[in-house]
């Protein structure tokens, strides 16, 4: 989502009044309404119109000051799950729906640090709350998993926090948010430009921000284990040969070669043992039919796809790889076992 800082119009002061006045039980439906209308940035001072902010910049490695305002009246366990506010020192921040390329942009890069082989838990938009009056929401998140069933927001803050920047951007409220994060524990942010040259910034506490290129790689030590190309969390296909990487990693499998020469050293021992004389380019053949079917069954499992015992027996009486690649592909990105083997994906929905 893209946060809109929080309400202001032509009397800052009138409105700042009555945010910062509210009784501390008054219920969020009663003033919460007020950012979709107004838009009052927590952090100005009097004398700077809303509308008319100071000049800084989060794309200047935050070289100018944060005012920050007295704390506001709310707390994180007044915002429901699906009300679209974030908490800044007990003001509310509103947060729009994303667009289109945001949201396609939110999904390539969770997908890719989702199946990082070392990442145990990760959510889009998961709300975090590492203080009673702030609460936040990094477009994708790495945490350690949360307490099962345990109601209410994610205590603290994830060690690796994704945001994607796009047309609409608070860029004030973005470097407050950013702030907010790294204070409170947080290793990493990393600020995917979607408007203007594609890069990615890096923010670290105590540390000058760092701006790579499509053609860098990003790394977070001790909570990925891959580095990530910069392309990837803009390009759905790097993405996605990215993902099928790290879900073959989380099943012993360094790469995908790994599994075809695996499938080729079987089929090799099987054609031997059952008395095979076929030519060496059949047993070429052979060996990578294996291989794909190996590999096929094995992305299907690590995506929790079950197969039942016709489609198990589909798959092993395939004698056409390229078939059998297509199918490996879409079982790298797919949620369910339909699409895998769909008799007909248009190209628009393959190319998204």
């Amino acid at each position: 989502m893209v946060a809109v800082a929080m309400v202001s119009v032509v009397d800052y002061s009138r409105v700042a009044e009555q945010r910062l006045t509210c009784k501390p039980d008054t219920k969020p439906q009663e003033i919460l309404p007020m950012a979709q209308k107004h838009r009052i940035l927590p952090g100005y001072p009097p004398g700077h119109p809303p509308d008319h902010p100071p000049s800084h910049s989060s794309h200047d490695s935050f070289h100018h000051p944060i005012y920050a305002p007295s704390p506001g009246p709310f707390t994180a366990d007044q915002i429901r799950d699906g009300d679209r506010y974030e908490l800044s020192n007990g003001h509310p921040v509103y947060c729009l729906p994303a667009g289109e390329r945001h949201a396609r942009h939110n999904t390539t890069g969770a997908l890719v640090l989702d199946t990082d082989p070392d990442v145990e838990w990760s959510g889009i938009d998961a709300g975090f709350s590492p203080k009673k009056n702030t609460l936040r929401a990094p477009d994708v998140a790495v945490a350690p998993p949360p307490a099962p069933g345990k109601p209410g927001w994610i205590p603290g803050v994830p060690p690796l926090a994704v945001e994607y920047a796009d047309r609409g951007q608070d860029e004030a409220d973005l470097e407050i948010k950013i702030r907010e994060l790294l204070a409170a524990g947080t290793r990493y942010v990393w600020v995917v430009r979607l408007i203007g040259p594609r890069c990615v910034e890096v923010h670290s506490k105590d540390a000058p921000m760092r701006r790579l290129s499509t053609t860098d790689i990003l790394e977070a030590p001790g909570i990925l284990r891959n580095p990530i190309p910069v392309h990837a969390l803009f390009d759905r296909e790097e993405a996605h040969r990215i993902t099928l990487k790290n879900l073959l990693q989380r099943k012993g499998y360094q790469d995908l070669e790994a599994v075809l020469r695996e499938g080729a050293r079987k089929g090799k021992v099987e054609g031997k043992a059952e008395g095979k004389t076929e030519g060496k380019a059949e047993g070429k053949l052979e060996g990578r039919l294996a291989a794909l079917v190996d590999a096929l069954f094995r992305v299907l499992a690590a995506r929790g796809l079950d197969t039942d015992g016709q489609t198990r027996a589909r798959i092993r009486d395939c004698r056409d790889p390229e078939q059998l690649d297509t199918w490996l592909a879409r079982a790298a990105v797919a949620d369910r076992l339909e699409t895998v083997f769909a008799e007909h994906v248009s190209a628009s929905r393959q190319d998204r």
